[in-house]
């Protein structure tokens, strides 16, 4: 069963992760690519460090060179971003990343990029799965990997050093030579450490890497950059006084950093952070994008700058498809994954990195002093989120409960008003909200609330749990 969720087709492996559907798969965006008759023939395939990420680049390769479509292969683990950006540097109507993010070891994937290094948006990834289902029954045909590099319809691509010299030339590489950071990275078993050190390295940095190795099973945890993962990252930097702690998940699109003084910086606090860096320090203009789940503090920022702040539904292709419709100078979401005008349209976080960096370097101050300017001007807004696995059946009872019947759930607050646009979400007339929704990539029910206290964000939280029975 081949479906795109959020964040493409994810999958356990060895269960829908095989080699029989990830060249379904290849075959159908290939017959795709010939019915479209694009000018250029030409997918660029790369993957990351996970179990057979390898080798399910050389099956899908294998029927795309068979089907007519010249494949460029980066043979070797890269970041995400990376083969994003060379898709949108060779002007290619398609790319590939076989890689399942920051999902559990024992998932794969497959994320599928569109014209400019863009997610696939969901007309893209509907065509793909009809286009699965009609060629269903179908023989699959492949050519073997070397006779395709032999006869041309497989070259190796290497673009590592475009990709590198284009974050440089957007950063101010002086302006960090002159400020003398000291900088720990933890790629979580990933694939950034390569081009995060060329770039800090040319930038003079003092750079120390934490698990760096390649392990398949990243260390035993999640390879996603949140508090409870970062616990070694976070003693590194305070053990050693390092300006900045930088972690990025298993495929580099996202980002989890450790502040000067030891604290976590959610994803909701660097995209403030940068909006804020990119307004007030860079003198840009424009507004930004968050998805429906991301804190309500960049509103406050974009308003006192006169900009505005657009909120999507949760799904990176919505954030790059909104920035390119409103002109929007960042956009992001809670879950780390953010992107700044002028790079590519999908997440990236090598480059938010190399941003956080200059951010210190250009100001003169810590993480920690800039975002206590921000608050002391915003004020603060406080997050709580919680993740509730559960069986289909559970599942489906709470989205009739909730998106069929519509009913209502209680609370001690005035009720602005309720969407249901992206799961189920209640906006607090005097403040705040909370949503309830399924994840796009694994089964698990999301719950955030934001409010103006944690005690109150908690709360709300418990009254969901308790009246949906989770």
């Amino acid at each position: 069963m081949i479906k795109f969720g959020t964040g493409g087709f994810r999958a356990i492996i060895g269960e829908d992760f095989t080699k029989d559907n990830v060249q379904q798969l290849a075959r159908a965006v290939a017959r795709k690519m010939k019915d479209e008759n694009v000018e250029n023939r030409t997918m660029v395939l790369g993957y990351d460090r996970r179990f057979l990420s390898k080798e399910a680049t050389m099956w899908i390769s294998e029927v795309l060179a068979y089907e007519g479509i010249k494949v460029l292969f980066i043979h070797r683990g890269v970041p995400t971003p990376l083969i994003m950006f060379e898709v949108k540097r060779l002007g290619l109507d398609y790319g590939m990343a076989i890689t399942a993010s920051h999902n559990p070891a024992l998932y794969n994937g497959v994320k599928l990029f569109t014209k400019g290094g863009k997610d696939a948006d969901e007309i893209v990834t509907n065509d793909v799965e009809n286009y699965i289902k009609e060629l269903e029954g179908e023989a699959i045909k492949s050519i073997d990997f070397e006779e395709g590099i032999n006869q041309g319809l497989i070259e190796y691509d290497n673009p590592f050093n475009e990709y590198i010299d284009c974050i440089l030339s957007q950063i101010n590489v002086e302006a960090i030579r002159n400020a003398h950071l000291r900088v720990v990275l933890d790629p979580m078993y990933g694939v950034s450490q390569t081009s995060l050190r060329t770039i800090l390295a040319t930038a003079r940095c003092e750079l120390d890497v934490i698990n760096e190795r390649h392990d398949t099973l990243f260390g035993g945890k999640l390879p996603t950059p949140n508090a409870a993962n970062l616990r070694a990252l976070q003693n590194y930097v305070i053990d050693r006084k390092y300006d900045i702690g930088i972690a990025t998940d298993g495929d580099a699109d996202r980002l989890g950093v450790i502040d000067n003084n030891g604290g976590f910086l959610h994803p909701n606090d660097i995209l403030v952070l940068l909006y804020y860096y990119l307004l007030k320090y860079k003198g840009w203009s424009g507004p930004v994008v968050r998805n429906i789940a991301t804190t309500e503090l960049l509103d406050r920022v974009a308003k006192s700058f006169g900009e505005e702040c657009y909120e999507v539904p949760v799904g990176f292709k919505h954030i790059s498809s909104k920035m390119i419709e409103s002109d929007a100078i960042i956009g992001g979401e809670s879950s780390g994954g953010l992107t700044v005008k002028g790079h590519i349209q999908g997440k990236d976080g090598v480059y938010a990195a190399s941003l956080l960096v200059e951010m210190i370097a250009v100001t003169g101050k810590s993480l920690s002093e800039i975002y206590e300017d921000i608050c002391n001007e915003y004020g603060r807004l406080y997050m709580t989120e919680r993740d509730y696995k559960m069986p289909q059946r559970k599942k489906e009872e709470l989205i009739d409960l909730l998106m069929v019947k519509k009913k209502p759930i209680q609370f001690n607050y005035e009720v602005d008003k309720v969407s249901y646009r992206d799961g189920y979400k209640v906006y607090f007339k005097h403040g705040g909200w909370v949503i309830v929704r399924f994840s796009g990539t694994e089964p698990v029910l999301r719950v955030f609330a934001e409010m103006d206290s944690l005690e109150k964000a908690e709360e709300i939280s418990k009254v969901v749990e308790s009246t949906l029975g989770l």
